[in-house]
Order: C-alpha cells, then structure tokens, then sequence
C-alpha cells in the first residue's frame, strides 16, 4: 500500500464554497416581429442552443461555409450569416450561424450585398445547429441594426477579466454563463456542458501553436512556461529529444482511448507543455499526494499509481480536469469522461483523484497565468472557456 503525504499547499490559503446569489437569467422568447422583442447577444443566443425561438442581434462578420469556416470575401451564396457581438470577432466559436432563407435572401445574403458585413443585424428564429455549429435556423423576421437591447454583453477583449473565487459575479455571467448562474447540482453541470461544448476544434497539428500563445511566458515573449517543472524555454524547442518539450494530456488520454484524434485529443483546455521526462514519469497516471521527487520538476512527487505536481499548479490541474467531465459527456461521439476517487483507473474514461482535486482546486485558486490563459483560448482558439477558471466555487457545487 502506498503512504500518501498530506497534500502540500504553498499557502494554505483556502476559499469557501458559497451558494450562488445571482439571480437566473431567464431567457424571452420572441414574438415575430423583432423590433418588438427582447434581443439576445450572440453570446446568450449560443449558450442556449435548444430549440427556443429567441431574437438575436449581432455584426455581419461573414458567411459560414463548414463548422469552422467563415469566409469573409468572395462570397458564394446568400444562404446563411455568421453573426458576433463585435463587428471585429474572428473567432468562428463565438459566431452565431444564421440560417437566410428564400424570403430574406435579396436583403441579407452576402453573394447580393457584400457591403452588409460589419452591419447590425437582427434576427428571430429557432436557435438550434446550423453546419453542427451554433445557430438560428428558420427566420421569421430579420431586420438591419438593433431591437430592443437584452442584457449588456461584457466585453470579451480583456486578456485578464478577474473573476472573484469566492462565488461574486464574473464578467461573463450575464453573457457567456447566463443560463448557469443560480444553479447547482446536476443543473448546474447540464447548463456549464451545454455552454462549453460549443467550441472550434484543431487538429493536433494546430495544438503546436496554440500552446506557444496560451503558454507564453509572461517575462520572456520568446519562450513558454512548462506546466509541472515551471522551467521557461525557448518555444522553438518543441519535439522529442531530451530536455524538448512536448504536449502533455493532463487528463491522459488512455483513460478513455481517445488519442490525439480532434475532439477531447486536442482540446488546448487540458493540453499543456511539459519536459519530455517529466511527461514521461507522469505517464497516465492518476493525480493524487505523495510519491518520491521527479527528476526536473522540483515540488513534483510520482510512485506506481499516481503523480504529484508542485504546489503552484495543483490547482490548475484540477481545473482542467473537472473541465474535461463536464465538456465530455459521451453526447457528440466521445467517451463519457468522470473524475472518481481512485488512481486505478487504467483505460476505463475516468480520473482520480476527486477528494485530492477537488483539495487542490481550494488551495490554489486561479491565479494571473491561468486567467491570461483561459482567456486566450476563448478569444483566439476554440471559443469556450474553463468555467472552473472563471468560478472555483462551482466545483464544489457540482462534486460537493
């Protein structure tokens, strides 16, 4: 039997789960004439893909051609939209696929009129998959510029929002989290996976790049920082020779036998930078306290079943693997990913240890780099968020 240390904490600090205080935003379900009702942003009208009729008003950034795509010249057809909440907005995961069939076509198909794009549109549908992306399908009424304005969208271009750990307001709590706030629960984790699902997907190829941005070093734009030896080193020295970094599947990616095919394999949430032995010492083991120190990663503790990182990141794993149970949930051809209490786990999709994580996630809240990161990948890589980034104490409200 192992012995397992107690858990180490640089601070000690801890944060108390609070109940959420905010009330729930309830969603208003248009009438047909959309100068007439409520408007969602686009952020709302994405976060809340079931079925509704709801009234939207976004920018014309394009025209959707495929999940990911979104050509901005040369247009093709006067069939669908892409609308955003910022006119500037590149990122196809906070775009709203729109539907423009026959009855709006000579006023809003881009083949016809180029010059719509960067104008406000306003649109009342059905909010459901378009290109199996966010979207609004069978408009009743469009119209240029906008209705009667819904909740104020927060801004989304800030590289370092600070939302609070201990259960205040967020800044994407009246847009992007709308339809979670207030709830706990499996409600709560029904609502965060509706929402975080919706994301642009890479290939592993991809995955390269985006770690060279969400993992740059705050001091040394030229290098990034590696998650558990915390050594900051040259970006271009990625690969797999010695001392090389290379990209490591926080939740492992045999628990589950997912691979490195587009889908959990390369969602950048859980995918960091790490030494090549330290990766290798982490194996696909489960995370739990205790162990022998690792070469290279001073504070990090490993045995037969189970690895510790050091204390300045504990949190951040934890994090990141209670974001993959929730964005997975076996719906979209994926394993069911669930965090358990063991570190046993094997190839089955379960990841351990959920008393130590959910420890850690206490310990070590979100601090600057977490934050910055989380934030890069909404804005210039997949669309979605880590909802345990933004709110530490929902943790403790979906796992007690």
């Amino acid at each position: 039997m192992n012995t397992r240390s107690v858990t180490r904490s640089r601070s000690g600090r801890l944060i108390t789960a609070f109940a959420l205080a905010v009330a729930v935003l309830t969603p208003v379900v248009a009438s047909t004439s959309a100068s007439a009702a409520t408007t969602l942003t686009v952020a709302q009208a994405l976060a809340a893909q079931d079925g509704r009729t709801a009234t939207v008003t976004g920018y014309v950034v394009g025209q959707p051609t495929a999940t990911t795509t979104v050509i901005t010249s040369g247009y093709t057809a006067d069939t669908a939209i892409a609308l955003a909440d910022s006119a500037a907005e590149t990122g196809t995961g906070r775009m709203l696929y729109v539907q423009v069939t026959a009855a709006y076509r000579s006023t809003f198909g881009l083949l016809t009129n180029p010059g719509l794009r960067g104008r406000q549109v306003t649109a009342t549908g059905t909010l459901t998959a378009y290109f199996s992306h966010g979207g609004l399908k069978n408009p009743t009424a469009m119209s240029l510029g906008g209705a009667t304005p819904g909740p104020t969208p927060t801004p989304t271009a800030s590289p370092n929002p600070s939302p609070s750990p201990t259960g205040g307001g967020g800044p994407y709590d009246s847009t992007y989290y709308a339809s979670a706030i207030g709830k706990t629960g499996t409600a709560l984790r029904s609502s965060l996976h509706a929402i975080i699902r919706t994301q642009t997907k890479l290939n592993y190829d991809q995955v390269w790049e985006a770690l060279k941005d969400t993992d740059q070093d705050p001091a040394n734009a030229n290098n990034v920082l590696l998650l558990y030896s915390g050594r900051s080193q040259s970006k271009t020295s990625n690969g797999g020779d010695a001392n090389d970094w290379n990209r490591e599947h926080v939740w492992a990616k045999s628990h589950g036998d997912f691979g490195t095919a587009t889908g959990p394999g390369t969602d950048v949430h859980h995918l960091r930078p790490e030494d090549v032995s330290v990766n290798s010492t982490r194996g696909n083991k489960d995370f739990d306290a205790g162990g022998s120190g690792v070469s290279e990663c001073t504070g990090c503790y490993s045995d037969a079943d189970s690895f510790e990182p050091r204390n300045a990141v504990k949190g951040d794993v934890a994090r990141m693997i209670m974001y993959m149970a929730i964005r997975y949930e076996g719906d979209d051809g994926w394993p069911n990913l669930e965090i358990n209490n063991s570190v046993s786990n094997g190839t089955s999709p379960y990841h351990g240890k959920l008393s130590v994580l959910l420890a850690w996630n206490l310990a070590d809240p979100p601090d600057a780099f977490e934050k910055r990161r989380n934030q890069v990948i909404y804005d210039r890589w997949q669309g979605n968020r880590n909802p345990f980034v933004d709110h530490p104490e929902w943790a403790t409200a979906i796992w007690g």
